[in-house]
């Protein structure tokens, strides 16, 4: 039987507030596939680390790990830098299927919300 982990992979940022959004993405992935694990990782800063996903999740028996780069834009992170983290991943683990996906941003579901979020009127900051 296969397993299939998720990791949604973001940047970090020093103030732990900064990724509220993201852990409500987490939230909301469980909610609609409650059997699959699924990890929130960060570049930078945050923890856990893409690599402590990835370990967290072959531990638990995921035999495909797909990881989602939470990014707007395909830059030099999602371009370079997360491709060779995966790849040691794989080299460390060859007996995972780790599939690397485009960045969310580059999602026309995502462009779409940003258009009409862009159009909403303003509300009150958080």
């Amino acid at each position: 039987m296969t397993l299939r982990g998720l990791i949604l992979f973001a940047h970090g940022a020093r103030d732990p507030g900064w990724a509220a959004p993201l852990h409500d993405t987490v939230d909301r992935v469980r909610a609609e596939q409650p059997d699959r694990p699924v990890r929130l990782a960060f570049l930078e800063f945050l923890t856990p680390t893409l690599e402590e996903a990835g370990e967290d999740l072959v531990a638990q028996g995921c035999t495909d790990i797909e990881i989602v780069p939470l990014f707007l834009g395909a830059g030099g992170h999602v371009r370079k830098d997360l491709p060779a983290r995966t790849a040691t991943l794989q080299q460390r683990h060859p007996q995972v299927s780790w599939q690397l996906r485009p960045a969310v941003g580059e999602s026309p579901r995502v462009i779409e919300a940003m258009a009409l979020a862009a159009l909403d009127p303003p509300s009150s900051p958080r």
